[in-house]
């Protein structure tokens, strides 16, 4: 076993793809579900947990425009479900729980990414917080009695390298007294992730349940990043002149394939089964990243590694938990 945060030379890398990964692996009697199932790098996570024999559940706000997303897959099962709605969680979690079937894998996988207005959900929550970890924090809670009747289930948070735009700012996490920046409360939210894994490891590792955060890469061939001006992509080397998707792993951007590879790496991987609580990028665990003096910025960095110790801070973690129950009004089951 490795200590904590510590790369374990996977044998796997940046140009990997999520069938590299998942090759040899079989899936045969587990139960997966994966949030944005049916688009971008979830619906790549949902294709190769179907080809290696699980059976899949993908909730969904709009659930005929995901099932014509999955058409090509008509195994997967589309739930209703929206991350913004306390109630449709529940409903979805309490459909789950009445089959009493183990959840060996929840892919948290939906998400949101610099709104460029300050949006607020029907509770009052900045969106991007509401959506990529309350939502997220609340489906997992609830499905808690499955994932630990799997005696071995895993959970992945989808991060990202823009956990490195900011901390979580526990004084002001919904932008009440401080100017709202859409990459600021974008980064939060990512941030917010890889501390929920490191949280959720530690109290499931005892049930079997471990968590892993994942920074997929820049993927500009999904819809997660419909709210950037086109030019600040140009200019950072993401898309040519025309607007199309520019390929260089080195950078840090990735084909949807090659995207996927590091959420299948850790919610199937044998390498892992002693880990958990962890950020990981391109299939194996990311060094610990020295912070820059002032803000950071985006640009040559891209390329660069690592995980910021602020994103993987058991005091941190822990703290945002306990905040999480009090917005959420979750638990976690005695």
């Amino acid at each position: 076993m490795s200590t904590p945060q510590t790369p374990i030379r996977s044998g796997f890398g940046r140009t990997s793809t999520a069938d590299d990964v998942i090759a040899g692996i079989d899936l045969s009697g587990r139960t997966a579900v994966v949030t944005g199932g049916y688009s971008g790098l979830g619906l790549e996570t949902v294709r190769v947990f179907l080809a290696a024999g699980a059976r899949v559940i993908v909730p969904a706000r709009d659930v005929e425009r995901a099932r014509r997303a999955l058409a090509s897959h008509p195994t997967a099962e589309v739930w209703p479900m929206d991350l913004l709605a306390p109630e449709s969680i529940d409903a979805f979690a309490e459909r789950f729980l009445a089959e009493h079937t183990p959840l060996h894998i929840l892919v948290n996988n939906a998400g949101i990414m610099a709104l460029p207005e300050l949006t607020r959900d029907t509770r009052g929550h900045e969106l991007q917080f509401a959506t990529n970890h309350l939502g997220h924090f609340q489906l997992a809670l609830r499905l808690w009695p499955a994932l630990k009747s799997a005696h071995g289930a895993r959970v992945v948070a989808l991060s990202s390298l823009g956990h490195r735009f900011s901390r979580v700012v526990f004084e002001d996490v919904d932008f009440h007294q401080r100017t709202y920046n859409p990459f600021s409360a974008y980064g939060q939210s990512k941030t917010a992730n890889a501390l929920f894994a490191v949280e959720l490891d530690r109290r499931g590792a005892p049930d079997g349940v471990r968590a892993f955060a994942v920074h997929p890469g820049g993927i500009v061939e999904t819809n997660l990043g419909k709210h950037i001006d086109p030019t600040m992509l140009r200019d950072l080397g993401a898309v040519d002149s025309e607007g199309k998707a520019i390929i260089d792993p080195d950078r840090g951007f990735k084909t949807p394939a090659m995207g996927a590879a590091t959420q299948v790496w850790c919610a199937t991987s044998p390498a892992l089964a002693t880990e958990g609580g962890v950020y990981c990028e391109d299939c194996d665990i990311a060094v610990v990243l020295a912070p820059p003096d002032g803000d950071y910025v985006l640009g040559d960095t891209l390329g660069q590694g690592g995980v910021f110790p602020h994103a993987i801070d058991p005091a941190a973690a822990e703290r945002l938990w306990m905040l999480s129950e009090t917005l959420t009004g979750m638990r976690l089951p005695a």
